[in-house]
């Protein structure tokens, strides 16, 4: 993770209300290059109208934002060519394969070589080996990360996520997860908004809780840990979590229990 004094984004002052509702209500902060920073926040926090406004989709009331160091209501055109956005469901082609999805976006920024842009990003991702099946067989997972690679096309500097794991089970998190992480770490700045506590929690290098429309807190999460009285220490035996139960047994390349990968097992 490379970060720079000169921030990636930055939010000041925001406002904005649909009819007699006031959505945002004054939201600051700030974005480090090559970091990842989480908006959480319940449904209808405000956390996608950021993000719509970041990306130059809508217009705010008032205040301003920049995104690498362009006005968003100014220069919009140079917003739009520094950017990436992934909704909340994966904008792919289900007719066409994962390799033809990666090459017609490559096309359409009229880039030298799609076919090598593709080859590239389905390595990238861990998805060569699916890159000439179509879409309609993947998994959720597999969607998400094509639909992820498919907004690098371009290399832009930042990526807004919005919501990115919705839907998809605990595996397909987890590839979505390493994803992303994989991206911060080769320098791309992500802004990711979630209404999953452990996704902040895992991902994040600094989280901005919004709610009823300001950020009430922003930090790095020992910084928000912080803010709690320090823990009583107490000797417990530990169990193990669902999440542990459910690795365990399926764990990166399928079911792995008792020597058997077809069974089911009833408890």
């Amino acid at each position: 993770m490379t970060l720079t004094a000169d921030p990636a984004v930055r939010v000041h002052g925001l406002t904005k209300a649909f009819g007699e509702v006031d959505v945002l209500r004054g939201v600051d902060f700030d974005v480090a290059r090559g970091s990842i920073f989480a908006l959480l926040g319940s449904n209808g926090a405000g956390k996608t109208t950021i993000v719509r406004i970041l990306a130059t989709l809508l217009k705010a009331d008032a205040g301003g934002a920049e995104v690498n160091g362009f006005e968003v209501a100014t220069r919009a055109a140079e917003v739009r060519a520094s950017i990436s956005l992934t909704g909340q469901f994966a904008a792919v082609d289900e007719i066409l394969t994962g390799r033809e999805n990666l090459i017609l976006i490559a096309r359409l920024r009229h880039l030298r070589d799609p076919g090598a842009i593709a080859d590239a990003l389905l390595k990238r991702f861990a998805l060569t080996e699916a890159g000439l099946r179509r879409v309609a067989t993947y998994s959720g997972g597999m969607r998400r990360r094509l639909d992820i690679a498919m907004s690098l096309i371009g290399d832009p500097p930042v990526i807004f996520l919005d919501e990115p794991t919705t839907g998809l089970d605990p595996q397909a998190r987890l590839e979505v997860w390493q994803a992303v992480r994989e991206l911060a770490a080769g320098g791309t700045t992500v802004l990711l908004t979630t209404q999953y506590l452990d996704e902040a929690e895992q991902l994040a290098d600094r989280i901005a809780i919004l709610h009823e429309g300001r950020i009430i807190v922003n930090g790095a999460l020992a910084e928000l840990k912080a803010l709690l009285p320090p823990a009583t220490v107490e000797y417990v035996e530990k169990q193990p979590t669902l999440e542990d139960v459910f690795l365990a047994i399926v764990g990166a390349d399928g079911p792995a229990v008792d020597g058997s990968s077809s069974e089911s097992k009833e408890l």
